[in-house]
């Protein structure tokens, strides 16, 4: 819809924004958004917006792919959405096909958000253990809801009063900024892990039910999990006979190389969430479970009804979705661009001394901003300023300005981005740090 099919001017439009539209959170960007194609957004103006952040982190195959529009047209005309009691093709298959991705991960329930999804994972959690306690990583994000929300501490805890009771934090492993170190300063991960159960066992009541992770902590400024830790992270619930619950909004469905990031570390979960990257842009999420703790579950009486459980088209936008990964060799995709992208991002910090590091995995990085590389200072300033001139120059960046967590650029351009629009996005980001000083 342009500005003259809209029958309101711009300025009208801010006015109803200022007047109307509830603030949630991030500050609006100043351009009115009329459509999406690829890589790119458009405004009104007729201004082209190169997406590095995939959306919300979640356009995997881009803006309106030509798949994704045709099974929507064609399944919005034959079958949208259920009574949670009945159920649909679109619905099983796509059960039955992230069913047998993973030998372990059998079962699986759909929903829409990551946040019910991590909302439910908790719930079956404390169903089937009996106990109640939840653990994960301080500069974790799972969700804005309940239980979700108790187990995220990137920010947004102070203001809203009590969370869900037994909620405990332990440190993140952070390479960049280690705090157990081996002799040559590396980070020391195996020691910090030990030690932060020994801190969780003496924290507890005797209630551990479940460890949530994200094998890729997004919001906490793309903090990497070191290969081995998550196995090692397994065997510590192991031994407390906890549940391990790995959060793959952002990693999953190929984004990091692998179709689930897990899959690097040669483990599986108990409990695997799903969402942003498996609906890539539209409302869809899902827990994955084995057949014996589903069965302890269903026994025991677990339940989780929501408005959209088990809807039919977002579950048939879902098959598309995988449908073209394998397709296209998406996952194959991923690597090789992260690669390129990544490349170029280490060549950006050897021009500029404000990158204080690059890191993450596939099409997934993280690109840190500091006052100077010595103290490894976040540069929130710095950060702001070379968001603006991205944008200004056509590149939407999503910088992490939480002081806790560093001026930290997340950089995810959709799985299908090309190797010029790669490119032309490192112009823009080198421009744009030039031109912030």
């Amino acid at each position: 819809m342009t500005q003259q099919d809209s029958g309101k001017t711009q300025d009208a439009f801010w006015s109803d924004v200022e007047n109307h539209v509830m603030r949630y959170g991030p500050a609006f960007e100043k351009r009115v958004i009329a459509r999406a194609e690829g890589s790119f957004v458009f405004d009104e103006d007729g201004g082209r917006i190169l997406d590095f952040t995939s959306g919300q982190m979640s356009s995997l195959l881009g803006h309106s792919h030509p798949d994704i529009v045709r099974t929507v047209r064609e399944q919005v005309g034959r079958l949208d959405h259920l009574f949670s009691g009945m159920l649909s093709r679109p619905v099983v298959d796509l059960c039955t096909r992230l069913g047998g991705m993973v030998p372990g991960l059998e079962k699986a329930m759909l929903l829409s958000t990551g946040g019910e999804s991590n909302e439910a994972a908790i719930r079956l959690a404390k169903c089937v253990t009996g106990r109640h306690e939840i653990v994960a990583f301080n500069k974790s994000w799972h969700g804005m809801t309940g239980a979700a929300a108790g187990a995220t501490y990137s920010s947004a805890r102070k203001g809203y009063g009590p969370v869900t009771v037994g909620n405990i934090a332990i440190p993140a492993p952070h390479a960049y900024r280690p705090r157990f170190t081996h002799s040559d300063g590396s980070l020391d991960w195996q020691t910090e892990l030990d030690d932060a159960f020994a801190q969780v066992d003496a924290q507890s009541t005797g209630s551990l039910a479940a460890f949530i992770a994200e094998p890729i902590l997004s919001s906490g400024g793309i903090i990497e999990l070191p290969e081995g830790y998550l196995a090692a992270l397994k065997r510590k619930c192991e031994e407390r006979d906890m549940l391990l619950i790995l959060d793959e909004a952002q990693t999953g469905v190929g984004r990091t190389g692998h179709m689930f990031a897990f899959q690097r570390d040669g483990i599986t979960p108990d409990i695997l969430t799903l969402s942003k990257t498996l609906g890539a842009g539209l409302p869809l999420s899902a827990v994955l479970t084995s057949k014996a703790i589903e069965e302890t579950a269903y026994e025991k009486g677990f339940v989780f009804l929501t408005t959209h459980v088990s809807d039919p088209l977002p579950a048939a936008v879902g098959l598309t979705v995988l449908d073209v990964v394998a397709r296209d060799g998406l996952v194959e995709r991923a690597a090789v661009a992260g690669a390129r992208l990544r490349d170029g991002l280490e060549a950006l910090k050897q021009r500029f001394d404000c990158i204080g590091d690059v890191r993450g995995r596939g099409l997934l990085l993280g690109m840190e901003i500091v006052t100077d590389r010595a103290s490894k200072l976040p540069d929130l300033d710095r950060g702001d300023r070379i968001a603006a001139e991205s944008m200004a120059r056509g590149l939407s960046m999503n910088v992490v300005k939480i002081p806790a967590m560093g001026a930290v650029f997340r950089i995810a351009p959709p799985l299908t981005a090309s190797d010029a629009e790669i490119d032309l996005g490192l112009e823009l980001m080198a421009e744009a740090i030039a031109a912030a000083g």
